[in-house]
Formats: C-alpha cells, structure tokens, sequence
C-alpha cells in the first residue's frame, strides 16, 4: 500500500504546498491541516485508521502514539519537516526547499531492521561506596532500603551503623569489573558486621572477598572505578559534597530493578581480524579507541564483551578489515540512507547538497535553531544517526560519489572527537573539503556557520551508488571522484597502502606470507618469489613486526591503478637445482650463503658428503641421509620371522 503524508503547517507557522509536495516526493499528501493536534481534529484518527500514514510532526508523537494505541493500530511513521526544513529561512520559496522535502521523505520510507537484544535481569542490588564521612553513604542507602537490597561499603575506622534496614560492611575495595545486573567486586580487609548481642561488633578482616551486585553507586569521591565512567551502564558516580548529584543518582538507582533490554551494538567476525598472529601483534585500532575497555585481546583476534559496549561506534569506523562492524543499525542501512538522500534531493532539480551528520543529543540544536533562528538552509540535509562515530571516511566518500558536495559532521559532548579528525584527515585526503568537523557553541552560530559563504567542492559529475564492504566503497568512491590510475597520498595510520620490501635485505624467507591476515602477501609454489595484492593490504603491521630482516615497511595510499587489485611480484631471486635430482627448490643465493658459512666448518657437514646435502631437495637429502653409513635411521638387522616349520623341527628334536 502506498504511504501517505498528513500534512499540517502548525497554526500557520510554515508553508506548505500540498500539490507540489505530492508532486515532488511521488506520495499522496493530505489537505494541509493548520492543528492537526488539536483536541476534536479526526483527521489523525482517520489516517491511522486507514494505515500507512507518514505524519509530518514529531514533536506531537507522544500524543499521536497514544491515540493509536487507544485506537488499537500501530502507531505511524513521524517525519520532522517542521524544524528541519518547514521553518527555515528559505523556506518561503517552495521550489527552493521541495528537493529537502523530497529527500527527508524518501528516508523516512526506508524499512529499519529490528535492533539486536539481549535481556539483562537486575534484582536491585546495590553497592554504595562510602567517602571517608559515610554520612552521606548511610542516608543514601536509608533511602534506598525499602527499593534495593543495599549494602554500603565504609571505611575501617567507621562505626557501626544503628539501622537493619541495610546491610554495611569496612573494607578497601581492590577492583571492580562487569556492568549493570554483573558487577563483581573485590574488597581487602573486608569485615562484616556482626548483628547478635547487646553490642554489634566488626568480624575479623580478610583479604580477597567477593560479592555480586547488580548497581554500583560511587560516592567515594575517588578516580572512576571504570574508564568513561558515565558510559558504564549501572555504574552511578556522585559528588558526595553535591546533594543534587547525590539525589539524581538516588533517583536513577531506583528505577534499575527489573529485566531491561541491552542492545547489541556491534557484529565481530573473528576470522577476519587482523589483530595477531603467532603471538605477533598487528592491528590494535579498536583497542587504543575504545573509551569503555569492552574490547580486549583473545590470541589471534580480539573479544567483545557486549554488557560493556557503550555502543559508540569508534572501532567500526577505525576497523581496516570489517571484522567489527556497527548493527544498530547495520552499516549498510547507513549507506542506503546517503545514498536516498542524495538521490531524491537530485531527482527533485536540486543542486550541490551538503550533508549535515548529527546524534540525538545534537538533533535538540537543529530544533533551537528552527524555532529560535533562520533553520537549516535548503541545500543542508540532516542525517541522524544512532552514533556518530559510525559515520567515517567510507561513509563520508560514499555520500561526495552519491552527490554531496560535502559531509560537515557536528559531534554532540560525548562524542570521540580524536576519531572524527583521523576518519575526516582521511577523508579529506581522498577527496578535499568533503569532510568538514563543526562545532559551533549555540544555534545561532550554527546558523552562522552554515550560511556562510564558503568554497565547496564540486560536484560529482556522474553520481555513483557504491555497494559491498567499507573497503570496497571507499575505493569505488574515490574511482568516481578521480581518474583511474592515481595513487593517492594518504596520513599515516591509514588502512590502505603499500607494502614496501628491501630487496637487499629480504630473503624471501616467507614468513610474512604465513601471517599476513588477508592474504595480501602471497608466494609462488614454481618460483622463490613475494607477491602482493594492494587492494587487499590493511596496513595491519604483522608482516613488518614478523620479518626477521626488517625489509618490509609501508607507504600509506590508496592505488587507484588495475595493478592494485592482482598480485604483483614485490621481490623474486633464482631457483636452486638439487644437485641430485635436478629439482627446482630454495633461493639460489640462500643455499650458496648456507652452504659457504656450513660446509666444512660445522662438525654435521665437516666431510664433502654431508655438506653436499645442503644442496639437496628435501626427497633427496632424506634418502642420502638414509643410505650413509652413519645414518641415523639405520638400526640393527631385522629378527628372520619365525615360521610353523620352525615350531615342528623344535618338537620333533623333543
């Protein structure tokens, strides 16, 4: 069924043309209502009714959710036009703005995937950690005893508290690790308080307890037990000199009892990581950027633990091979956002669009600006999106191909501004200005900023759509933004490049070839000889820290040459011939070096014979030394096996 657009202008406030919306975006639209959600207005109750409806309002999504739910129909899809082209400046010219309107619907439409959970169950546990005055620690936790099974953790000097209503044990805690419904805590000369007769008293101290918990309030005024300790989930940190710290982390606690849902953020694929081989270490871009520590070694590759992942989306952008990839949304969900966005906006006779990439938190800026000042311009379009550290370079060259002239990321406060300089660097590297990081302070300035007059680039002539990996996109973005051929200068730390072999030193020992993650570096069974892939290469480091010669080092680019994308012969030496059989076998400039540092300077190959096996292939080096005297395979003679004529002539000498 076709979807339609309920319109509404909001008491006069924006202008919109319903036949020309309706003619642009291809969608039935309503009459434009002026208080769609006023009290009495049937028109929303008739649209949901008769279902696929698109309503052009969110900031009344609440009371239209709940109309539908007394309705009993699923509640509709909601579309902010209003703040993020209705109320803007140029928006009084209704052809000017019809390619946005065009755009934001065209995403609107696009089917979402249901996020990936897993329940988590908290039973209210809680661990409050007292600063060295545990008055606030204890009235926290008389707040909390009739909600959450407390237990408050004091000094060793404190006293013992005069309530039941909790329990309190002293102690230094040593360590913490887990997250909401698992934390795990460690406590040194921990003792507990003893309840029985006239006078409580304090058990002996102990060393190494552990208990389980499912909420951890820090009111110790301490360093944070966790790194990024406002992403770790049930973790609750307070200033215990802040009564409204304290009393929002009383509040927050008491709402974690129950089963929650966790999403599951990202989606590894173990075999493709480029962490580690042989106890070699390579690529550890997801571990320096991880803010939580949810990422850690496991041998080859590394490990997830999905109750800590904040969700941030850093390693996703920052993985060379896509062995962690974001999937709430997936990625390519993303990438068909971009792509229908810069399509409609296209089809719609619009020109040079820039692509705004905004978070939640960032999206309240948009509407300050819409209601406060002139809005976005009519050739800015909003993406918001679930973390914005997802979006990078491959994200950003897709959308320049697809017919954005340029990408301007503005990061809300907890964002991981160091990945967004090295993903925009990188970006910018394989197409000038197409990335841009904006942080202007208020609305106002955004509105600034983005009226600005400012040289742009140009856009694509022919607009491409890339598809597969983030690899393979980037590469076909940047074959529609460059001629065939050029070899790209990229920063250092990129994932693409070159792998650079001293010819002089390599001895085609091969051991690169062995590790090499994605099979970039290859040999030749007919010839001593080191290929390499380009376009394969992720610049992981294993084969630089594995050669034992240290001839391999690295030139970051991105080859935009055929060549790239075979194997092409990096270094390649001359055969030797077994001297028995004649058999191609080794370097020829290795087995003459072994030979000359060996024969006749080794007690193994001190007589002619034994250092000629040097020269041998492996079949016939293994018969030769067979057939020496001195062979180590040979033993004494074989027993003669016995025979029925050798047990009768035995009885009959009986």
């Amino acid at each position: 069924m076709t979807k339609r657009l309920i319109l509404c202008n909001c008491s006069e406030s924006q202008p919109l043309d319903s036949a020309a919306i309706e003619q642009a975006t291809g969608l039935p639209c309503s009459a434009v209502e002026t208080t769609l959600c006023a009290p009495g207005n049937a028109t929303a109750a008739t649209a949901m009714n008769d279902g696929d409806a698109i309503f052009c309002c969110t900031q009344e999504s609440r009371h239209f959710t709940e109309l539908a739910t007394d309705l009993g129909v699923e509640a509709p899809l909601f579309l902010d036009l209003r703040d993020r082209a209705g109320w803007s400046e140029q928006a009084k010219d209704t052809p000017a703005i019809l390619p946005k309107l065009s755009a934001l619907v065209a995403e609107a439409q696009l089917p979402a995937p249901a996020t990936k959970t897993v329940d988590v169950a908290s039973e209210g546990l809680c661990l409050i950690l007292s600063p060295a005055d545990p008055e606030v620690a204890l009235a926290t936790a008389s707040r909390l005893s009739d909600i959450l099974g407390v237990t408050v953790l004091l000094p060793a000097t404190a006293d013992a508290p005069e309530s039941r209503g909790f329990d309190a044990i002293r102690g230094s805690l040593r360590s913490a690790r887990g997250a909401f419904g698992g934390f795990t805590v460690t406590v040194d000369a921990l003792q507990a308080l003893d309840h029985t007769g006239r006078q409580w008293s304090w058990t002996a101290p102990r060393d190494g307890g552990r208990a389980e918990c499912d909420i951890i309030i820090d009111l110790s005024g301490n360093a944070p037990l966790f790194p990024a300790p406002e992403k770790r989930e049930g973790y609750l940190r307070a200033d215990p000199k802040s009564p409204t710290a304290v009393a929002d982390a009383v509040l927050a606690a008491s709402q974690m009892v129950g089963t929650f849902e966790k999403t599951l953020f990202l989606r590894n694929e173990p075999l493709l990581c480029a962490h580690s081989r042989a106890e070699k270490t390579g690529c550890t871009r997801c571990l320096d950027a991880c803010p939580t520590g949810a990422i850690t070694s496991n041998g080859d590759h590394v490990s997830i633990d999905p109750m800590i992942c904040a969700g941030c989306g850093a390693c996703s952008s920052l993985c060379p091979s896509s062995a962690i990839t974001y999937d709430a949304p997936p990625t390519d969900l993303l990438m068909r956002r971009i792509q229908t966005l810069a399509k409609a906006f296209l089809d719609a006779g619009g020109q040079t669009p820039r692509l705004l990439v905004i978070d939640a938190h960032v999206a309240e800026m948009i509407r300050l600006a819409a209601r406060f000042d002139r809005g976005l311009p009519a050739d800015v379009i909003p993406l918001e999106v679930e973390a914005i550290a997802t979006f990078g370079h491959a994200e950003a060259l897709a959308a320049r191909a697809a017919g954005f002239v340029q990408t301007q990321i503005l990061p809300g406060p907890r964002a991981d501004v160091d990945v967004l300089h090295h993903e925009i660097a990188l970006t910018n590297a394989i197409s000038p200005n197409g990335a841009q990081l904006i942080e202007p302070p208020d609305p106002t300035a955004l509105c600034d900023l983005l009226y600005a007059e400012c040289d742009l680039p140009a856009p694509v002539e022919t607009p491409q759509r890339p598809m597969g990996s983030r690899r393979q996109i980037t590469r076909q973005a940047a074959l529609a933004l460059h001629s065939e051929g050029e070899a790209l200068p990229l920063p250092e730390g990129a994932p693409y490049g070159a792998v650079l072999v001293d010819t002089e030193s390599c001895t085609l020992c091969l051991s690169c070839v062995s590790l090499c993650p994605s099979g970039a570096l290859g040999d030749n069974e007919d010839m001593p000889q080191l290929r390499f892939q380009e376009d394969a290469c992720l610049q992981c480091g294993l084969c630089a820290n594995v050669c034992p010669e240290d001839a391999i080092t690295y030139e970051p680019r991105l080859n935009l040459s055929p060549e790239a994308l075979s194997q092409q012969v990096l270094h390649e030496e001359e055969p030797f011939a077994c001297v028995e059989c004649g058999a191609l076998f080794g370097v020829k400039s290795t087995i003459e070096r072994i030979t000359e540092q060996l024969a006749g300077k080794h007690a193994m190959f001190a007589n002619p014979a034994a250092a000629r096996m040097i020269q041998m292939c492996d079949s016939c080096r293994v018969n030769a030394q067979f057939h020496q005297d001195s062979s180590p395979f040979q033993g004494a003679d074989r027993p003669r096996v016995r025979t029925t004529e050798d047990y009768l002539s035995k009885r009959r000498d009986h």
